[in-house]
């Protein structure tokens, strides 16, 4: 049985400025994105389009404002609405922590809606061009989550060589470290099979469903290992918040995947 290495959350001091781990793994995440959307740019489907590095670059500034802001509405509104209707302003509150990955996939989507209206793109282009970049920041996000010994799992059989003690939780119940098992799965399986995927021209909107339906599929599994919220615990069918958010964000993703394959057909 393993105990959690208990990372100092700062990583880097500089005097009076500190950095923190999380936060370079954000900086991982907008770093890998720039370099994989460059090579995305320049398959040919994209270049004939008309698709540069320029436009790359303002893509990354498009979501991080989207990721950002829907991350921390979207935990708000769907893990402590009661408590944010009581104190608004804590919303605004980002570096006291809670961020939601659905809420931050509704907030880019609207960012890349917005990009897509003021350069004359087709929404589902845009979304075709970044989903199989995306996993990799999901990936730079779990490492952070590891590192600062939060979002642990649920209680694991003692006997589970990896089974790990997370003293954040306040007992010494050995759990999966379902952190590194979503960035196995969300992160590198995903980024790996999506980018495999698109590594041909598909039908336009092919690719953003399958990572809809890639996301949501693997998160619905790593939610039986990861600890529900304690505020929230298991809902209806004794499933976690996490897990009926992606119930949605699959059946979108059939419907879109099966309806670009209809159009191309």
């Amino acid at each position: 049985m393993l105990v959690h290495p208990q990372f100092d959350p700062i990583a880097l001091s500089l005097g009076p400025v500190q950095v923190h781990w999380y936060g370079l793994t954000y900086m991982a995440a907008f770093g890998l994105f720039l370099l994989l959307a460059a090579r995305r740019v320049r398959q040919p489907w994209f270049e004939q389009a008309g698709w540069t590095r320029r436009d790359v670059e303002d893509l990354l500034f498009f979501g991080v404002v989207g990721v950002v802001l829907g991350g921390r509405l979207g935990y708000a509104l769907f893990y402590k609405p009661g408590y944010y209707v009581m104190h608004p302003l804590e919303i605004f509150m980002v570096w006291r922590g809670g961020m939601s990955f659905h809420g931050g996939l509704l907030g880019v989507l609207a960012a890349m809606a917005l990009y897509a209206r003021r350069r004359g793109r087709r929404f589902l282009e845009v979304t075709d061009l970044i989903a199989p970049c995306i996993p990799v920041g999901l990936a730079c996000g779990r490492i952070g989550n590891f590192i600062n010994g939060e979002l642990w799992g649920r209680a694991a059989d003692p006997s589970l060589p990896w089974a790990m003690v997370f003293p954040q939780s306040g007992s010494d119940i050995p759990r999966h470290p379902s952190q590194l098992y979503q960035f196995g799965l969300e992160g590198v399986l995903l980024f790996v099979l999506l980018w495999l995927y698109a590594r041909k021209p598909r039908p336009v909107g092919q690719v953003s469903g399958a990572f809809l339906i890639g996301y949501g599929f693997f998160r619905f599994v790593a939610e039986y290992f990861r600890e529900p919220d304690s505020f929230l615990g298991l809902l209806a069918l004794n499933m976690s918040m996490g897990q009926w958010l992606c119930v949605p964000m699959i059946a979108a993703g059939v419907l879109l995947w099966t309806a670009s394959r209809r159009r191309a057909g």
